[in-house]
C-alpha cells in the first residue's frame, strides 16, 4: 500500500462484513487517528474462543504516526480490544466519554496496564488538535449513555464516523437529544467521507425511542406478582435505570448478580446516572429471605452466556440463587448474531424450571440502539458527504446502506462497500483503492491468551466433529524393523470394542506404510514416516467411514 502525500487514507481494521470488532482509521501523511477498538463475539464453531479481536500489526509497524485513539461509546464491540492494543502499543493516548472511560479503566486494571495508560475524558465540545489533523465530536443517541459521533478534520474535509446511533428525540436518564445543528454545521463545512452505522440498514421504519420501552417495561414490572429476574447488558444503563425505578415504585428490594453488572451499576451511581436510594440494593442473603413480591434480581446473561449469572440460575449451579416456580424472567435485549440458539436454549431451560419468561420486541421490552433506513438517510442529508462508506454491518447491510445513500444524493461511484483492511484514498483529483493492510481475525481463548491461531481452532473443530486416532509403534530405523505395534487407540472416532475389524485393518495398513517408508531410503527420517502415516491413514479411514479424525502418530525409535 502506498498513500500519496496529498491523499487522505481511510480503512477499517475491523467492523466491515461483520457485527463487532469496530476499528476505523484515518491517515494523512505522518498522522493516524484510530476510532474505536472493539471485539467480536465468536460463532459456535470457534470452540474455546472467548472473543475475536483485530490484527493490529499495521498499527504496530506505524506506531509513531498514531496520534490518538478516540472512542465513540462504551459497548464491547467498540472498546473491548483496547487492552490488547495497548499491550502492543502502550503509548497511545485514549480519549473517551465519561461512561466509556469508566468501563475502559476497569478493563485496563484487569490487564494490569491502567497506570501506564494515558487516558483523557472527551465531551461533545472537546477539540483535539494535532499538527495536520484535528478531531471534534457531536452528540448522538444509542442504547448506552454518552455516545458521540467523531469528525476527523483533514485538509481535504472531514472524515465523519457516526458511531452507533439512532435519532431518539425522547431519550431517558436525562440524556440529551441528538445535536442536529452540529451535524448540519459539520456538513456545511465540508464532509469528505461519511462512515455510517449500517446495522439496521434493512429496517424500514424509525427505531423506537428508549422512553417507549421504559414505559412498557415499567407497566410490565408493576403488574408482576412474584420474584422478578431482570436480565440485560451490563452497559445498558437505560434498562437498568428503568428496572430500578420500577423496583422503587413497587417497593421491591434489588440484588445484583454478575461482576460486569455490579461494575456497570456502580459506574452509573458514581457518574450520577442512576438514582439509587439507600437500602434499595441488598446482598444475596437478604434477597433470599425477601418475600417474592418484594424481590428483584438484576443480572447478566441475556445472551445465553454459559458462565453468566442467568445461565447458572437456570441450570441450578448458582451458589446463591435458585430458580423458583412463579419467577418472572425479563430479557431486555435481543440476541446478537451467533447467540440465538444459546438464548433459545436458556429460555427453554427457564420455562422448564417453572419461570414465566418475557422477551423480544413483541412484548416491547427491547428496542434497537441503531437507526433504521429513514434515520440513515437523514444522517446522509445532514452530513452531505462527498463519499460514503457504510461500516458496522454485514455485507448485505453495507450494500443496502449504499443504496440508501444514493437515494439521499450521494453518486453511486462515490460509495464504497469495503472489506476489512481495504484502503481507500481520497485526493484532490478523486478517489482510488490503494491496496490492503493486515486486518485478519485474532482469537482470544478462555485463558485470555491472544492469537490462539487458526490451526489451533481448526484442530478443535476436527476433534469435536471426527475425534482422535492415536497410532503407537516402536521402530528400529537402523535395521528397518517394526519392533512393536502398531497399536491404534480411538477417542471420539469409533467405539473400539465394536470396531475390531476396522482397527485390525488399520493396524495392518499402518505397518505397511512404516515398512514402505523405511525401505525407500538408507536413512529413514522420523518426520517423513509420521507424515506418511497421517496422510495415508486419513485416506484409508475416510474410505471406510467417510470421516477424517485427527491422527496423532507416536513413534518410539530404538537407539
Amino acid at each position: 500500500m502506498r498513500i500519496k502525500n496529498n491523499e487522505v487514507a481511510v480503512f477499517a481494521i475491523g467492523g466491515l462484513h461483520e457485527i463487532g470488532k469496530n476499528m476505523y482509521c484515518v491517515q494523512y501523511q505522518d498522522e493516524i487517528i484510530i476510532m474505536d477498538c472493539g471485539i467480536k463475539f465468536p460463532e459456535d464453531d470457534l470452540l474455546g474462543i472467548n472473543y475475536v479481536i483485530s490484527d493490529y500489526s499495521y498499527l504496530v509497524k506505524n506506531r509513531k504516526k498514531i496520534k490518538a485513539l478516540v472512542v465513540s461509546h462504551g459497548h464491547e464491540d467498540h472498546i473491548g480490544g483496547i487492552p490488547f492494543l495497548l499491550e502492543k502499543i502502550p503509548e497511545i493516548p485514549v480519549y473517551a466519554t465519561p461512561f466509556a472511560l469508566a468501563l475502559i479503566k476497569g478493563k485496563l486494571e484487569e490487564h494490569g496496564i491502567l497506570r501506564t495508560t494515558e487516558l483523557h475524558e472527551e465531551h461533545e465540545n472537546t477539540v483535539l488538535k494535532f499538527k495536520k489533523l484535528s478531531v471534534s465530536f457531536f452528540r448522538t443517541t444509542h442504547s448506552i449513555p454518552d455516545t458521540l459521533g467523531i469528525a476527523v478534520h483533514t485538509p481535504l474535509g472531514a472524515v465523519v464516523f457516526t458511531g452507533d446511533f439512532k435519532f431518539d428525540l425522547t431519550p431517558v436518564m436525562n440524556q440529551p437529544a441528538p445535536d442536529f445543528q452540529k451535524m448540519a454545521q459539520i456538513g456545511n463545512e465540508g464532509v469528505l467521507a461519511l462512515l455510517s452505522d449500517s446495522t439496521n440498514a434493512e429496517v424500514s421504519q424509525f427505531t423506537k425511542s428508549e422512553s417507549f420501552v421504559a414505559h412498557s417495561l415499567h407497566d410490565i414490572i408493576t403488574g408482576i406478582h412474584g420474584r422478578i429476574i431482570f436480565a440485560t447488558f451490563a452497559s445498558n444503563l437505560y434498562r437498568v435505570s428503568t428496572a430500578i425505578e420500577a423496583a422503587i415504585d413497587t417497593g421491591r428490594k434489588v440484588a445484583i448478580f454478575g461482576r460486569s453488572m455490579e461494575n456497570g451499576v456502580q459506574n452509573g451511581i458514581d457518574l450520577g446516572y442512576l438514582n439509587v436510594p439507600e437500602g434499595l440494593i441488598v446482598d444475596s442473603n437478604e434477597i433470599n429471605h425477601t418475600p417474592a413480591d418484594e424481590a428483584m434480581i438484576l443480572c447478566t446473561g441475556s445472551q445465553g452466556e454459559p458462565l453468566a449469572a442467568l445461565s447458572r440460575i437456570a441450570n441450578g449451579t448458582h451458589r446463591q440463587i435458585s430458580l423458583q416456580p412463579g419467577d418472572t424472567v425479563i430479557f431486555s435485549s435481543n440476541p446478537i448474531p451467533g447467540n440465538t440458539l444459546s438464548v433459545n436454549h436458556l429460555i427453554n431451560k427457564l420455562m422448564e424450571g417453572g419461570a414465566n419468561v418475557i422477551h423480544g420486541r413483541v412484548n416491547n421490552v427491547h428496542t434497537s440502539g441503531h437507526g433504521g433506513q429513514e434515520e440513515l438517510k437523514m444522517m446522509v442529508r445532514l452530513a452531505k458527504p462527498k463519499y460514503m462508506i457504510p461500516v458496522h454491518g454485514e455485507y448485505r447491510m453495507q450494500v443496502v446502506h449504499t443504496e440508501l445513500a444514493q437515494a439521499a444524493g450521494v453518486p453511486e461511484d462515490h460509495t464504497f462497500v469495503l472489506e476489512n483492511g481495504e484502503v481507500v484514498c481520497f485526493g484532490p483529483d478523486g478517489s482510488r483503492i490503494a491496496g490492503h493492510v493486515p486486518a485478519g481475525d485474532v482469537y482470544v481463548d478462555t485463558s485470555g491468551t491472544a492469537d490462539v491461531g487458526n490451526v489451533v481452532v481448526h484442530d478443535r473443530q476436527v476433534l469435536s466433529e471426527d475425534g482422535l486416532v492415536v497410532v503407537v509403534a516402536t521402530v528400529d530405523y537402523k535395521h528397518k524393523r517394526v519392533l512393536a505395534g502398531p497399536d491404534v487407540l480411538s477417542r471420539g472416532f469409533v467405539y473400539m470394542r465394536e470396531s475390531t475389524e476396522l482397527i485390525s485393518q488399520a493396524q495392518k495398513h499402518i505397518y505397511h506404510i512404516i515398512k514402505s517408508e523405511m525401505d525407500k531410503t538408507d536413512n529413514p527420517k522420523d518426520a517423513v514416516v509420521r507424515k506418511a502415516i497421517v496422510e495415508n491413514l486419513s485416506d484409508f479411514l475416510y474410505s471406510k467411514t467417510k470421516r477424517r479424525p485427527m491422527i496423532l502418530p507416536m513413534i518410539v525409535e530404538k537407539k
